[in-house]
């Protein structure tokens, strides 16, 4: 009998194949594992980083490396960026998620909530790992979100890509949305991204 966690690796996958299948915004460019413990992604996102100048620049495309250990499910997954990005959650050794991982949260959940990050569509200012990215967010909340564009596919996208027999997929077209209005509060959920930048 397959062990829960080899069962959920397995799924993990299956699941982020169909969702990323012909998606322009996020790429699995590398596994390590069968099925699966280690993930590379690209992002195809605009975010910030700073140059060795000291400017803070767009750039359009990031690197992420996820480990699923021993303890995944219940351990969160251990995140870190393989390229630079400036966001009050990143650092150069991980990625914050420790304020909404639970088991319970999907792989492909995720992965769609750092690429919200990358385009500082989604903020945490309260306990930065970046103090300096914090305070710059803080000071500049006009300028965001970096991307405005909805980072996850839509259901629609996912279910005519995941047909059996049909044709050679489409690429989805990446919608364009109005940016919202800066900080607005969603209502009715507790977040603890209490600054995030909500995207309808």
């Amino acid at each position: 009998m397959t062990a829960p966690r080899i069962r959920r690796l397995a799924q993990d996958y299956q699941l982020l194949q169909r969702m990323l299948k012909g998606w322009p915004l996020i790429q699995i460019t590398g596994t390590a594992g069968l099925p699966p413990e280690v993930y590379r992604f690209t992002y195809k996102i605009r975010g910030l980083y700073v140059s060795p100048t000291g400017d803070i620049l767009e750039r359009d495309t990031h690197v992420l490396e996820v480990n699923l250990s021993l303890g995944y499910p219940r351990r969160a997954p251990q995140c870190r960026m393989l390229t630079p990005v400036f966001h009050p959650n990143f650092d150069d050794a991980t990625v914050c998620i420790g304020d909404f991982w639970a088991a319970s949260e999907g792989l492909d959940d995720l992965i769609i909530r750092i690429g919200r990050m990358i385009a500082y569509q989604e903020y945490n200012t309260k306990s930065p790992l970046n103090g300096l990215a914090a305070k710059w967010a803080a000071q500049n909340p006009h300028l965001l979100p970096v991307d405005s564009r909805s980072i996850a596919p839509s259901l629609g996208d996912i279910q005519e890509s995941d047909v059996a027999g049909s044709a050679a997929p489409q690429a989805p077209t990446v919608p364009e949305q109005e940016t919202p209005e800066r900080g607005a509060p969603e209502q009715g959920t507790e977040d603890p991204w209490s600054e995030k930048i909500v995207i309808s």
